[in-house]
């Protein structure tokens, strides 16, 4: 561990999951942080998020897996069914078989449960600062350090800085400037029910996924069956860009007027909805410049097909605290090391989690082929198809290892 409590903090801008796994990471290396979050208080809307293997791994370096663990469900299967016939297309289990394949579980949680276990071990740290009502709006660059400064005026000092804010982040535009990230066609409508409220034929301790024509629906268990988490998910070109707003429950349910009675009754389950318009960016191989770089989102945001949004963010995390700690106070330098360790990695999760959203929206023949090539797996092959996001052992570069962290 470094003994660096006397110098500047590093800024981290943005206080969702990666930026405060990020505080948590760098101070078990001795370093300070200040956290700068642009909202009145640190939250995430409700919602659930998929846990693989890869970033339990990550809640062990960082001492937060018996806490995850008491909020999460720990689901029995992945079913994948077809959302026109009902039929069941493919089952994985998640058994110890795929616990000895992988090491560690596959989980669910709730969004908001998953940010206060590290908004808890954040607050109880004394290396880390956090800050609500600080939005960044421009970063100068020293040659000892870094000063962000916000749109109310406030100036904060540091040795360097990390945007972790998010799909529209301000630090990538200081960075890169590329503008606004990809609309992919693709709508989401999320929400969650009070378990009570889902039929009981259509309650399972399982992550269930209805495969459709440019369609498809999601559920699963939360806050150990307490809620019912329903993502809905649509082609659609309506809408250019948004987040987090009311959806129209008239469009929602035309989009899916074809599918099979399960889904369309769960679907009548739900009067409000919140909707969020899918958008991504294409890989790119440098992120951070000088004392500055991004991590999740803002360095490589994905669609949501693989569930790895969050998981990537924690990776980056660990990744970039151990190339910091390595590079002895060279900040610059540990930016440079840190995204050679992780952007191919990111960018096939990127890339995959595009092929994914197609593969699972399938029509016609295609949607025939992949069934047929899905129903025809064992567990044993479907885990091997995992083993490139889920596994630990495969060199040094980052793009197949899970764990090049060190």
């Amino acid at each position: 561990m470094l003994n660096r409590v006397t110098e500047s903090p590093v800024l981290i801008v943005g206080g969702g999951i990666g930026g405060l796994a990020a505080a948590l990471a760098l101070a078990q290396k001795g370093v300070r942080t200040q956290v700068l979050e642009q909202a009145p208080e640190f939250s995430e809307v409700g919602a659930g998020i998929q846990l693989g293997p890869n970033v339990f791994h990550m809640f062990d370096l960082l001492g937060l897996t018996e806490a995850v663990s008491h909020l999460a469900v720990f689901p029995e299967n992945l079913i994948m069914l077809d959302a026109i016939t009902g039929d069941e297309v493919t089952r994985v289990p998640l058994d110890g078989r795929f616990r000895t394949m992988f090491t560690h579980p596959y989980a669910l949680i709730y969004r908001p449960d998953l940010l206060s276990v590290l908004l808890e071990a954040c607050r109880g740290n004394e290396l880390i600062k956090l800050h609500t009502s600080q939005k960044v709006v421009a970063v100068d660059e020293r040659g000892s350090g870094v000063t962000a400064r916000t749109d109310k005026g406030a100036r904060h000092d540091g040795a360097a800085l990390i945007g972790a804010d998010g799909l529209w982040s301000t630090i990538r535009q200081l960075i890169i400037g590329d503008g606004k990230p990809q609309v992919a066609g693709h709508i989401t409508y999320r929400a969650v029910l009070p378990t009570k409220e889902v039929p009981e034929h259509l309650r399972r301790w399982s992550m269930t996924f209805w495969a459709g024509e440019k369609v498809h629906l999601v559920i699963y268990p939360l806050r150990g069956g307490e809620l019912y988490n329903l993502v809905a998910v649509f082609h659609s070109n309506r809408y250019e860009e948004g987040w987090d707003s009311f959806g129209d429950p008239a469009e929602l349910h035309e989009r899916f007027a074809k599918t099979c009675e399960p889904v369309r009754t769960l679907l009548g389950k739900i009067e409000s909805w919140r909707m969020w318009v899918l958008c991504d960016r294409p890989p790119v191989k440098n992120w951070s410049e000088g004392r500055m770089t991004l991590i999740g989102d803002a360095a490589h945001p994905m669609l949501q097909y693989l569930g790895q949004g969050g998981c990537m963010a924690i990776e980056d995390a660990v990744c970039l605290a151990n190339r910091v700690e390595s590079a002895q106070g060279d900040h610059a330098a540990a930016f440079q090391a840190y995204q050679a360790a992780r952007y191919l990695r990111t960018g096939r999760v990127q890339i995959m989690a595009r092929v994914y959203g197609e593969f699972y929206h399938a029509s016609g023949v295609a949607r025939e082929l992949r069934n047929m090539m899905l129903s025809a797996r064992t567990a044993e092959q479907s885990f091997e198809a995992m083993e490139w996001l889920y596994g630990e052992d495969r060199g040094p570069t980052g793009y197949g290892r899970v764990f090049s962290l060190s």
